[in-house]
Parts: structure tokens; sequence; C-alpha cells
């Protein structure tokens, strides 16, 4: 008991203290995932509207299979990403393998589909009349569709939200495509499973104390932005 309490005291301390190491490492964190999610945001959006709008051959398995990609094995994603990469791999000659563009990569697997799926639920769930509405008012099909996309924005931002919550605490894929090295591809994730290993608790348990911040954070803007988006569906 006294060495988990003198393993937090230190923790704090470093907290405290903006230790160096520390910052570098949640910085890395933060520029790896928050990439991840931009690149990620800007395709699933696209496509999860695309989904939601359009009827195509095809439709109803692209919708399944953004569906089942939600629950992607990490571990699965960084073996595939790595074999991609690896210098046997297709795409080896980009030197990719063991930097933190192949991290983005594998990280942009993961939270695409959620942001996909998660915003062609929100678009498909609003009221059509929202549609005709802006048809009736002379609106064009681009214009009808923006519409409809405002009136889900609120699914919509807990879609990108829940895509970050994905991927800033995702360990595997990036421990295998990354390779954990120190000051150039360690993440807190990372470096929470090595640095236990390792017995140095206080590194370990300060970065998990600004994880779990982080996703205590994510899930109260989560909270509060579908609060708001039922309190408005109620006015």
């Amino acid at each position: 008991m006294d060495s988990l309490i003198e393993g937090f005291r230190k923790a704090l301390i470093l907290i405290a203290g903006l230790d160096p190491e520390l910052l570098g490492i949640i910085f890395l964190s933060l520029k790896v995932s928050g990439l991840a999610l931009v690149i990620s945001t800007f395709a699933g959006l696209p496509a999860g509207a695309l989904i939601g709008f359009k009827k195509f051959p095809g439709r109803g398995f692209i919708i399944s299979l953004f569906n089942t990609f939600m629950g992607l094995p990490p571990v699965v994603v960084g073996l595939f990403v790595y074999l991609f990469l690896s210098r046997s791999g297709p795409l080896g000659f980009l030197g990719l393998l063991y930097t933190p563009s192949a991290m983005v990569i594998a990280q942009i697997i993961l939270a695409l589909p959620i942001i996909t799926a998660l915003s062609h639920a929100a678009i498909i769930k609003i009221d059509p009349i929202v549609k005709q509405a802006a048809f009736t008012l002379g609106a064009t099909p681009l214009q009808a569709s923006i519409a409809v996309v405002k009136e889900a924005r609120y699914g919509i931002m807990s879609a990108v939200i829940a895509g970050f919550g994905r991927v800033m605490a995702e360990v595997g894929a990036i421990l295998i495509v990354g390779g954990n090295i120190a000051n150039y591809t360690r993440v807190m994730t990372t470096t929470i499973a090595l640095e236990t290993d390792k017995g140095n608790f206080e590194l370990a348990l300060a970065l998990g104390i600004i994880l779990l911040i982080i996703s205590f954070a994510i899930n109260i803007g989560l909270y509060f932005i579908q609060k708001r988006g039922l309190l408005q569906t109620g006015n």
C-alpha cells in the first residue's frame, strides 16, 4: 500500500513539474491521434453522408462492412499495416515502418469505420420531412443534403469524439507498426505498457492519470453534446 501511495506521489510530482519526457510523450500522442482523427473525419463524414443519401447496388453490404469494421482488433490492423509497410511488402519502398506516419495510418484504419458508420446512423435518423421542406423552399439537392447534415450535427460530433476515444486508447496496432522507439514513436499507451513491465510505475501512473483525464474529458464532451442534441430535438 505504501509503495502504491509513493508511486502516485511521484507521478503527481512528474505532472506538476511538467517533466520534459512526460510532455514529449503526451504531445506526440496528441499529434499522432489528432492527425489520424482529422484525416478520418474528412474521409468518414462524406462517406457516411454518401451512404445515407444515395441508394446504389451493394449499399447494404457496404453499411454492414463499416459496422463490422467498427470492432476491428487493433493487433490485426497493426499486423496488416506492418506487412504492407515492411521491406518485403508492397509499400515497403516508402520507408514508413517504425515511424509516426505508420502509426497515423493504423489509427486511421481504426477510426474511419467508426466515424463513417456513426455519421451514417446519425444522418438516416433525421426525419425525411427536413429534406422535403428544403426542396419545398427551392433548395438544390446539395443544399437539401447540407440541411440534413446540419440537423444531424450532434450525432456526427458524437461520431468524431468516439473516433478520437478509439485512437487515443489504442496500443496494439501502434506498438506493432511504431516500434515504441524512445523520443520518436513512443506514445502514452505504449509507454504505460513498457514502463509497467520495467517496474517504473511513476511514469506509467503519470501517463495513466493524463490518459484518464483525456478520456474523462472526451466522455463529458460526448455527454453534453448528446444532451444538447436531445434538448434541441425536444424543442
